[in-house]
This record gives C-alpha cells, sequence and structure tokens, in this order.
C-alpha cells in the first residue's frame, strides 16, 4: 500500500488508546469524534511527538514499528496545529523559507506555487504580528506545504478563528485539496468543514476508531438538498451500489 497505516495502543491520561486504520495515498481523511476521544493524541504519535506502542507506515517506509522509531524532525510530516505557531520575529516570506529549509532549501517554483496558491504574495513583507487569525493559518499552511510531507497532518486548524476567519480559508483549503497529492490527516469536530473536505471520515471514541453510523449518516443524508441527493443516488450507482446496498 503507497498510503498511509497506523497501528497504536497507549493510555494517554484518561483515554486508552487503541486504533488502527489505513487512508490511502491523496485526499483528505477527516478524524472526528467528541472532546477528549483521543484525536490530538493521535495525530501528535502519528508526528512522533507522542510515543505508543505500535507502527506507523507510510508506503513502505516504517516511522515506527519492529523495535525502530524515527524522531519527529526525520519524518516528512507538514503539520498545521490549531494556532498558527509562526515564527513571531521572522517576516511572512522568513517563516515560509523556515519550512523550505526543512525540505533541504528554498525551490523558488515551490516558492512561487504555495505563494499563489494561498494568495501569499501580499503578505510576504509583513510581520507576522500585523496578520489577521485567517492569514496566520494560510501562512502556517504554506510553511507545512513547503517542507515537501508526505503526509500532512492538519489538527483543527480552524477551531480558534472567528465565522470571518473561518470562511475566508475554508475556500483555501478546498483548493488545496484539489491540487495536493500527498495524504492530509484533518482531525476537525466541525461538521461543516468536514462535509466540505474530506474524501473519507474516521469516528474517534473512547480511544477507538468506528465507522460512522447509520444513524450519523440519515442524519447527514436528511440535511441534504434535494440536487445533493440525487447527485449521490447517481454516484452510488455507477459505483455498483442498488437499493439493498
Amino acid at each position: 500500500m503507497s498510503g498511509v497505516a497506523v497501528r497504536l495502543k497507549g493510555r494517554v491520561g484518561p483515554v486508552a488508546l487503541d486504533v488502527a486504520f489505513e487512508a490511502p495515498a491523496a485526499g483528505i481523511t477527516a478524524l472526528t469524534g467528541p472532546s477528549g476521544s483521543g484525536k490530538t493524541s493521535l495525530v501528535r504519535a502519528i508526528a512522533g511527538l507522542l510515543r505508543l506502542e505500535g507502527e506507523v507506515r507510510i508506503g513502505d517506509t516504517i516511522w515506527q514499528g519492529g523495535g525502530g522509531f524515527v524522531p519527529t524532525h526525520r519524518r516528512e510530516i507538514g503539520y498545521v496545529f490549531q494556532e498558527a505557531s509562526l515564527l513571531p520575529h521572522l517576516s511572512v516570506r522568513d517563516n515560509l523559507a523556515y519550512g523550505a529549509r526543512r525540505s533541504g532549501g528554498v525551490d523558488p517554483v515551490a516558492l512561487a506555487e504555495t505563494v499563489t496558491l494561498l494568495r501569499l504574495e501580499p503578505l510576504l513583507s509583513r510581520g507576522v504580528g500585523a496578520l489577521s487569525g485567517g492569514e496566520r493559518q494560510r501562512v502556517a499552511l504554506g510553511r507545512a506545504l513547503l517542507a515537501r510531507p508526505r503526509l500532512l497532518l492538519m489538527d483543527e486548524p480552524l477551531s480558534s478563528l472567528d465565522a470571518a476567519a473561518k470562511a475566508e480559508i475554508l475556500p483555501y483549503l478546498e483548493s488545496l485539496h484539489r491540487s495536493l497529492a500527498v495524504p492530509v490527516i484533518y482531525v476537525s469536530h466541525a461538521r461543516d468543514e468536514i462535509d466540505r473536505l474530506a474524501d473519507r471520515v474516521l469516528v474517534l471514541r473512547d480511544g477507538r476508531v468506528e465507522p460512522a453510523d447509520r444513524r450519523d449518516a440519515e442524519a447527514r443524508l436528511a440535511g441534504l438538498s434535494g440536487p445533493e441527493r440525487d447527485r449521490l443516488a447517481l454516484a452510488a450507482l455507477r459505483a455498483g451500489l442498488d437499493g439493498e446496498g
């Protein structure tokens, strides 16, 4: 498998994590669930910031398993936190360059593409203290992308933003979804984000991953408009599903 495989187990505070899942080599896998279910702990363990028992693998590269453990700084990971965590003494341009240096240096083509994708050109000379919340998260995302990750982890990146800033950045995440050829694990409890961005959804409850239940699926279906339901039904028929499936 060329995607991501995770099998991790261990206690983190009151939560006993026991998780196994696989994600394909591209697209957004949303990880959702109630507060305290272990979502952030799981993502930190995938990044190597928290050590649990088990295995983390991307493609044929083992980051953890078989007695080995690759430290975080040697994992090809981009990580976007709830807070932007930019370097306050550097400009936007230098924050982006800092991310690029993790992958061996600034690639002018990659820098230009990232700046264009996230529309960062007007911000490059600014200090990060002069940015809005949405702008800061766009810069943090650009910095993560310029590290040329094989896996992008996003831990509730919009949760600290107000409604206006969230509405500002969601279109950029949708553009990223269409253009990015690496797997993304996106942690969120916000249904609107998941519905707009995710290709697949994993629900974490009490430290374990479970498929979305029928009641959850029916609730999501009830919220669709008539044309949206028609498109969903057509997609199901094309996939070979019938009324019994």
